[in-house]
């Protein structure tokens, strides 16, 4: 088992069988490698484990079997060369930065990303002299216009979050590259179930294993999957250094998140796709959110770039935050959270909420409205989630 190509094989069986390298115990599943240190068989081999010219464990900041397990079996997934794990999403994205930027460099990022992904590149990347324009994700003359000589990287999430707008990956990784930057797209919404960035020219895929990847809400967790050269030369280091690790419990369960990933994707996306089309029907909803509707203005885009459309639903209603609280507050089984990606449907209000440390001018400018609700689809009764809903929506 541990000497199978496992390139030759589907993403359903990379998920479940990929990057376990079986004991002496011959174990059938994953073990859990519980420990801090590694113990060396002499001086010589301590020595040369540490400088590299050796390969095997040495501290489990930065080497830990269960950890490179999951990161085996997602860089396989995404069909990237190499993958580093740390502790969450957000320290995923410190890490690219940490690891390629340098003062003087400049950023090009979407608007629509997550609000805490916004407040890194401003707030922490800023303070060191790093410094990024932000654009409408689907504005191409945008993108173009705001690459400066000393632009460095190109940061999107497609689809965006909580408007889920599509950004067309090969035509930004072609311009990326001839500007000589570096493209990174943020894979959280579909993971490599739905979308794989890389093979539409993209550089870097970041995640928050915290989301799908788990798909049960129980560990926070992220991942940068890049080529080798990148990873061993500019993300590793950091990782090694920073100590912003995941850890060995954490990816246990990441694991067994991903044997599950391409079922679960399957039926999240037909519960949204049918939930979307329920809610343009009821009374109060001005506008539904979602790349498998028609209406959407990026829905072409969506099926070819991506094999289905997510399940991430979002929606206006007419009365604005007084009315999009009152929907929540009236749910029962819904769960009230921010968190996405689990199999139990969770209901948010954006504007207070992920994206409420921004200003309202960002939020403007982000097309995030005081009457939006996201909506994270679970695995619940279609009509379950609808009457749920039903009880806060205005009646005709």
């Amino acid at each position: 088992m541990n000497d199978i190509n496992w390139n030759d094989y589907a993403l359903e069986t990379q998920a479940i069988r990929a990057g376990h390298k079986r004991t002496h115990e011959d174990e059938h599943s994953m073990p859990i490698f519980a420990t801090s240190s590694y113990v060396f068989n002499s001086a010589e081999e301590a020595a040369l484990r540490f400088t590299g010219q050796k390969p095997g464990n040495i501290y489990s900041r930065f080497t830990n079997p269960t950890v490179s397990a999951f990161q085996e079996r997602l860089a396989l997934m995404e069909q990237g060369e190499r993958c580093l794990a740390f502790a969450s999403g957000m320290a995923a994205i410190m890490a690219v930065g940490m690891g390629l930027l340098k003062a003087g460099d400049h950023v090009v990022c979407s608007r629509g990303v997550f609000g805490n992904t916004v407040l890194m590149f401003q707030n922490y990347f800023g303070k060191f002299g790093v410094t990024t324009d932000f654009v409408d994700l689907t504005d191409m003359a945008a993108w173009e216009a705001a690459i400066k000589p000393n632009t460095c990287l190109l940061f999107l999430e497609t689809p965006s979050n909580p408007l889920t707008e599509i950004a067309d990956i090969a035509e930004l990784a072609d311009l990326a590259h001839r500007h000589g930057c570096l493209l990174v797209v943020d894979n959280c919404f579909c993971t490599p179930a739905l979308q794989k960035p890389l093979l539409l020219g993209a550089d870097i895929i970041v995640h928050s294993a915290t989301k799908y990847i788990d798909g049960q809400g129980r560990c926070v967790g992220g991942a940068v999957v890049a080529s080798d050269a990148i990873i061993e030369k500019q993300i590793y280091p950091y990782l090694r250094t920073g100590g912003a690790t995941m850890s060995p419990f954490n990816a246990w369960v990441f694991l067994s998140g991903l044997e599950t990933l391409a079922l679960r994707m399957k039926a999240h996306c037909d519960n949204a796709v049918a939930l979307a089309q329920w809610l343009q029907q009821q009374p109060g909803v001005v506008k539904v959110h979602y790349p498998g509707l028609p209406s959407h203005a990026q829905h072409e885009l969506a099926k070819r770039q991506q094999s289905h459309f997510g399940g991430i639903v979002s929606f206006e209603l007419a009365g604005g935050k007084e009315q999009a609280w009152q929907l929540i507050d009236a749910t029962e089984m819904l769960s009230i959270t921010a968190n996405l990606g689990d199999v139990k449907t969770t209901i948010t209000h954006p504007a207070s909420t992920t994206h409420g440390r921004l200003t309202p001018e960002t939020r403007a400018a982000a097309g995030i409205k005081d009457g939006l609700v996201r909506l994270s689809v679970g695995l619940e009764n279609l009509e379950d989630i609808k009457k749920d809903l039903s009880k806060g929506l205005p009646q005709r």
